[in-house]
């Protein structure tokens, strides 16, 4: 198995939030906490990572204070996940990098590991989660969730290249690499654990479906 020691956890909160009116989602409270420090709480839990790092590109000193490296994108004008990936890449101490958006308060405490065993089950570059979400018919399908990604930090030159090349899509880029799926639709799994709340009123949602 992949040790803990090997992975560093990156918390993604570098958008514009605005689906949320321009605020910085990560900083906006669940149930009296900031959506950001919920996350790292997980992460912590969990045990699956030996460090953490914040990907962010304001209020820095609020991130500062939840105890953790701060980093602003490495790629200008708000450029997406990747360029938090990036981010995380380039200040990434270990040999794995994992990723997760500062929007799901609750993911699931054994993530990490789960996609661990598979990226070292299938030998692959990335293990990405695969999430159960209800079709129009009102049918379960797995739908991938590239911002939940364990990767390699060997994959730092691949992505590089790519956004020099204007590349800024996370599905095309990790399309470009041998890619793990890992299905978290188990019976005890969570069905809201990658519910992320893009907007306040998505927020009020998941608060409400705690209570």
């Amino acid at each position: 198995m992949i040790a803990a020691q090997d992975i560093t956890g990156l918390i993604l909160a570098g958008g514009r939030g605005s689906r949320m009116g321009g605020v910085d989602k990560g900083l906006q409270t669940f149930n009296g906490m900031p959506l950001a420090l919920h996350t790292l709480t997980r992460l912590q839990m969990g045990g699956g990572v030996g460090q953490i790092l914040i990907n962010a590109n304001r209020n820095l000193a609020a991130y500062e204070s939840f105890g953790t490296s701060v980093w602003p994108d490495a790629l200008a004008d708000y450029a997406g996940p990747l360029a938090g990936f990036l981010t995380g890449l380039e200040h990434c101490e270990t040999p794995f990098l994992v990723t997760v958006p500062c929007d799901t308060p609750l993911l699931p405490l054994d993530l990490v590991p789960r996609l661990a065993a598979a990226l070292q089950a299938q030998n692959a570059d990335l293990a990405m989660v695969a999430a159960p979400e209800p079709g129009q018919h009102g049918q379960v399908h797995l739908r991938p969730q590239p911002v939940f990604c364990l990767l390699r930090v060997e994959l730092l030159e691949s992505l590089v290249r790519f956004t020099q090349e204007g590349g800024r899509k996370i599905d095309v880029w990790t399309g470009q690499h041998k890619t793990a799926l890992v299905p978290f639709d188990l019976p005890d799994d969570d069905p809201r654990a990658f519910f992320n709340a893009n907007t306040l009123a998505d927020l009020q949602q998941l608060e409400n479906s705690r209570a």
